[in-house]
């Protein structure tokens, strides 16, 4: 059953234009990949045929900041590292999301020590954490759900709006 069916000899169909934009925005997220350590093989392999991000509108893995959305930091980031990532995420457009991937990059993992940034949230904001050392694919696939459900809500002005009483929260 299409649109034709639905709408019948009306032809019209209406929506709110926040709507629109992030239904827009969520289903062409082009990520800038940032992997560090082992939790890129796992960002790889959700890639890959068995877990398949092109149906999330994600099929393109951009290496330039310029043209990508969300950065996916995979791994640990180290002290000399952290200002090519925030170099790179200022250099990214508007609206721009972060995802940080595994325990490395969320809270430093096992490496509790001065060359080490603990959490990448140190350097820019994080939108979602994915933990795990290292998170399987299944759990990046979830963090990127996840942040679709957090991107639908935002308002054109860039502000998220919160959650009614009668929406569930995605877990």
């Amino acid at each position: 059953m299409g649109l034709e069916e639905k709408a019948g000899d009306m032809g019209i169909v209406t929506t709110s234009l926040e709507t629109v934009v992030n239904w827009g925005r969520t289903n062409a997220m082009w990520p800038l990949l940032f992997g560090l350590a082992c939790c890129a093989i796992e960002m790889m392999g959700s890639q890959a045929a068995n877990y398949d991000l092109s149906r999330f509108g994600m099929e393109i893995n951009r290496a330039s900041p310029r043209q990508a959305d969300l950065i996916i930091v995979a791994g640990r980031v180290s002290r000399k590292m952290a200002p090519v990532v925030r170099r790179l995420y200022d250099q990214m457009s508007d609206p721009k999301w972060v995802i940080a991937m595994g325990d490395c990059a969320s809270c430093a993992g096992v490496f509790n020590n001065y060359a080490i940034v603990q959490g990448v949230d140190e350097i820019i904001p994080v939108d979602v954490y994915v933990a795990g050392c290292p998170p399987r694919p299944e759990a990046l696939i979830d963090g990127i759900i996840q942040l679709h459900e957090k991107v639908k809500r935002m308002r054109i002005t860039g502000e998220v709006r919160p959650l009614e009483k009668s929406e569930k929260v995605y877990a």
